[in-house]
């Protein structure tokens, strides 16, 4: 064992070398590496090469290529844009009494992927805006589960709910400040002015239709931001631009009066709805108009969509008898009738092929012309359409503005129902009593505004003025045509007198005032024909009548209550009642024994020579159709009080009466020397006066 080991031991040196020299024998010649060195370094630089190139590439294509998308990515991701909402311009009543106005209101949002836990913060959420319940809860925890960066949880909430919501401390909720419009008198003219959404943009009435003026221009405010978008700096900042206030020519008081009034007729006949509108005659500028039922703007979603509407420029009716008023109006202008022209108006009803006879209230025998309207015969209506005829009467409700949108101030506005190539001879009588016509209650109040301001149709109009940058840029009235002669509006107006002292409208007498109106009871259209219980019922007219400073129109939908749907027993009270309250909020005095005005002579003036005044029956009959001399008292003795009231209010004097039947006495005498405005006192008596030959009463 020794020796195996020994010799082990001397074996390892000689084996050695021959393992080197095995190895020495494998090794390449001497410049073999080379090819091998070389094959790499080319697989490397080819490597490289490559790499350098996609780099290449790929610089070139952010740097070319896509340099513009990079660009806007790089601004997007370093840069906010916050758009400021406008403030609304004002609207304001035409003595510049606040009808709408812009307030500030917070909105809250919701960032979802910053909410841990949606379960509780939908809880502290509803808590804090209030009014919580399960179905809001569950509202707000869908809300807060949505995969995106934003959600609106309130649009324009109040101040008190913003400060409650910030005081949470909650992630991911952002609270900023935008506008809300706001209506201080809630119901007060809704239908006139409309309302907003919570997207600062006008959805109804005038809020809509000036949009573009009221809502101004938006401002832009650029931010740069972080990576967390927190804003470090404002790169840019345009402010945004107010939109223009509108001074309306409503008046505030005057709405509230018809609104009120409007209410309570509906109320006490039980009716449908209601719609009145107040009108200047001599302008077209609507002072009031009121629909009923109506609605709060500040919370319009709350009301079903038909309480929103302005039925009284959206909704036709048929006018029935008041309509009669243009039959009359033409009828007079074309010189087919006069007052005192009589009409057969027997046997009280009137028979077309096709159709069941059209009767009248009460039937009448022999009327004149003047009766058939104060007594608003259908028949006679009918006999003095047909002396018209189809051709000219159709010119006349065209002229009239039926048919027509007639104001730019509102949208959605009806034309009415009228086609005049589809009438025959029963369409004509249809028409000349007030059916087979549809208008709008603005309508009607435009036109009869003609009749009151002596023939001239103006364009009804809201918008008294712009207030641009603090300048007032008024908008002056638009006259659109002639209607009718100041001659025929002259006898328009005393047989509409009639109408309110003699006829249908005697519940429309105010005190102290001349009045001209007429009324309207038209049986509504129902699939088959008309019904027999629903009935729209109007009364329009104006005062004072001979200078009259309001044309109003009352229309009443489907009356039920304790008195019989007329136009003169459901809409002549509420229109006498608006008339009241309105001449004494204008400071309108009495037309009939008024108080004397306080006159103050001109040094300069010269006393008129007094001129005799005709005498006989002929001669008083003729003052009341012909205007007397100004300056010079007429001979009024034996007149009836109507007749007297009527010639002294034509030349602008104050009665003073006292008695019924006729004139006894009266002071000044005739042939006198006044001044306008000065007080006539005339004395009546049931005596009927005593004619001599060629002489006055006795």
């Amino acid at each position: 064992m020794a020796e195996e080991h020994a010799s082990s031991r001397f074996r390892l040196p000689w084996k050695l070398p021959v393992q080197r020299v095995a190895r020495r024998e494998s090794v390449q010649t001497p410049f073999e590496w080379r090819a091998t060195v070389r094959t790499r370094v080319l697989v490397c630089a080819a490597a490289l090469a490559l790499w350098t190139a996609g780099i290449e590439a790929r610089l070139i294509y952010l740097q070319v290529i896509a340099h513009a998308d990079m660009v806007a990515r790089a601004e997007k991701q370093q840069s906010m844009t916050v758009n400021s909402a406008p403030k609304r311009g004002d609207i304001v009543d035409r003595n510049g009494r606040l009808l709408a106005y812009s307030v500030d209101a917070e909105t809250i949002g919701v960032d979802p992927t910053q909410i841990d836990d949606p379960g509780t913060v939908a809880r502290l959420l509803c808590d804090a805006l209030g009014n919580c319940n399960a179905a809001r809860r569950q509202d707000l925890l869908t809300k807060l589960q949505r995969d995106t960066q934003f959600v609106f949880i309130e649009r324009q909430v109040s101040p008190d709910v913003g400060r409650r919501v910030r005081d949470l401390h909650l992630p991911g909720i952002v609270i900023y400040r935008e506008n809300r419009r706001y209506y201080p008198n809630r119901t007060l003219a809704a239908h006139v002015l409309g309302y907003v959404g919570v997207d600062n943009t006008g959805l109804a009435g005038l809020e809509s239709a000036y949009d573009s003026q009221i809502r101004g221009r938006s401002g832009r405010m650029l931010l740069r931001v972080d990576s967390r978008r927190a804003a470090l700096a404002v790169r840019e900042a345009v402010l945004p631009t107010a939109g223009d206030s509108l001074e309306l020519t409503i008046d505030q008081y005057l709405q509230r009066i018809v609104e009120r009034e409007l209410e309570a007729g509906v109320e006490e006949h039980n009716a449908e709805s209601g719609r009145a509108v107040i009108m200047d005659p001599h302008t077209g500028a609507i002072l009031a108009l009121a629909n009923y039922p109506t609605f709060n703007p500040n919370t319009y979603r709350t009301f079903p969509d038909e309480t929103r509407k302005n039925s009284a420029i959206q909704d036709a009716y048929e006018p029935g008898s008041t309509f009669k008023l243009v039959t009359a109006s033409a009828a007079l202008e074309e010189g087919v009738l006069v007052p005192a022209d009589m009409i057969d108006c027997a046997p009280g009803w009137i028979k077309f092929p096709g159709r069941k006879p059209i009767t009248d209230v009460h039937p009448y025998g022999l009327l004149s012309f003047r009766d058939v309207i104060v007594k608003s015969s259908n028949v006679g209506a009918i006999k003095a359409g047909q002396k018209v005829g189809i051709e000219r009467l159709s010119m006349y409700v065209n002229r009239f503005g039926f048919g027509q949108i007639l104001s730019p101030d509102f949208r959605g506005q009806s034309r009415g129902l009228w086609n005049p190539a589809a009438l025959d001879e029963s369409g004509l009588a249809s028409v000349s009593m007030g059916y087979q016509i549809g208008v709008t209650p603005l309508q009607m109040a435009a036109a009869v505004s003609s009749v009151a301001n002596g023939g001239t149709l103006y364009e009804p109009r809201l918008i008294g003025a712009f207030i641009r940058d603090g300048r007032r840029e008024p908008v002056p009235p638009k006259a659109l045509r002639r209607t009718i002669s100041a001659e025929t509006a002259a006898t328009m107006t005393t047989i509409m007198e009639a109408v309110v002292e003699e006829g249908t409208a005697k519940a429309a007498r105010i005190e102290g005032f001349t009045i001209a109106g007429k009324t309207g009871t038209a049986a509504k259209a129902v699939p088959g024909g008309y019904s027999k219980t629903d009935y729209f019922t109007s009364f329009i007219g104006f005062a004072p009548s001979r200078k009259p400073a309001l044309t109003v129109i009352v229309v009443i939908d489907s009356p039920h209550g304790k008195v019989k749907a007329y136009g003169g027993t459901v809409a002549a009270p509420i229109f006498k009642r608006i008339v009241e309250a309105s001449l004494r909020h204008l400071g309108i005095g009495p037309t009939i024994n008024a108080p004397s005005p306080v006159i103050v002579a001109r040094a300069d003036s010269a006393v008129k020579a007094v001129r005799p005044v005709p005498t006989g029956v002929a001669a008083i009959r003729a003052q009341v159709l012909e205007p007397v001399q100004p300056g010079l008292m007429p001979d009024l003795r034996g007149l009836s009080a109507r007749e007297a009231l009527h010639s002294v209010t034509t030349i602008g004097l104050n009665p003073r009466v006292s008695g019924r039947g006729f004139v006894l006495e009266q002071s000044p005498e005739p042939g006198a020397v006044l001044i306008p405005g000065d007080a006539v006192t005339l004395k009546l008596g049931r005596r009927a006066p005593v004619l001599p030959v060629g002489g006055r009463p006795q």
